[in-house]
């Protein structure tokens, strides 16, 4: 059972055509555990629920009933956070070994992200998070064939020329004091 003090983001759901193959997608590239799975009462369409957390249920709900010819996917962005560097590249090769395409890999300066596409036009997003903060929307483009220290090297170096930089525990002691109030 998640322990939480207000209304926090916790799964999502997507509509999907073809069920297993998403199914298979996410749990092949993110190591999702199948929960539960079987068609709804109220919404008459098959529902498989996945998560990565004993914590948790479900973290992401793959719901059939998408149509065919639904080419715009309504889904702004799923984001999945990694613990290493290493998991990128290889979160990566494995989903484009499955299907995914349109590979962004970006350095916003408090992460690391890598989006794509899933199998059916889904925009992913892989990343890890920094220890610094610098306003967003921030975008460079992120090479991860460089080695993890030169990555963590240039990130601080981005962050520290931006005149909204500091430490992530500064921003985090900043948001507190926010929802504090």
């Amino acid at each position: 059972m998640l322990k939480i003090t207000r209304p926090t983001p916790s799964h999502f759901g997507i509509f999907v055509t073809d069920v297993e193959r998403m199914v298979s997608f996410y749990k092949t590239v993110f190591g999702l555990v199948e929960t539960d799975r079987g068609v709804g009462r109220t919404f008459k369409a098959p529902l498989i629920f996945l998560s990565a957390s004993p914590d948790q249920h479900h973290q992401l709900v793959i719901a059939g009933g998408r149509p065919p010819e639904a080419t715009f996917s309504t889904v702004m962005q799923l984001s999945f956070a990694v613990p290493t560097i290493q998991h990128l590249r290889d979160i990566r090769a494995l989903a484009e070994a499955h299907g995914a395409s349109r590979f962004v890999p970006l350095n916003h300066g408090n992460a690391l992200s890598v989006y794509f596409a899933d199998p059916e036009g889904n925009t992913v997003e892989t990343y890890i998070d920094m220890p610094f903060y610098i306003t967003q929307p921030h975008g460079d483009p992120l090479d991860l064939s460089q080695d993890d220290a030169t990555l963590l090297r240039e990130t601080e170096a981005i962050c520290r020329r931006d005149p909204t930089f500091m430490p992530i525990d500064q921003w985090q002691a900043r948001f507190r004091t926010r929802t504090a109030d």
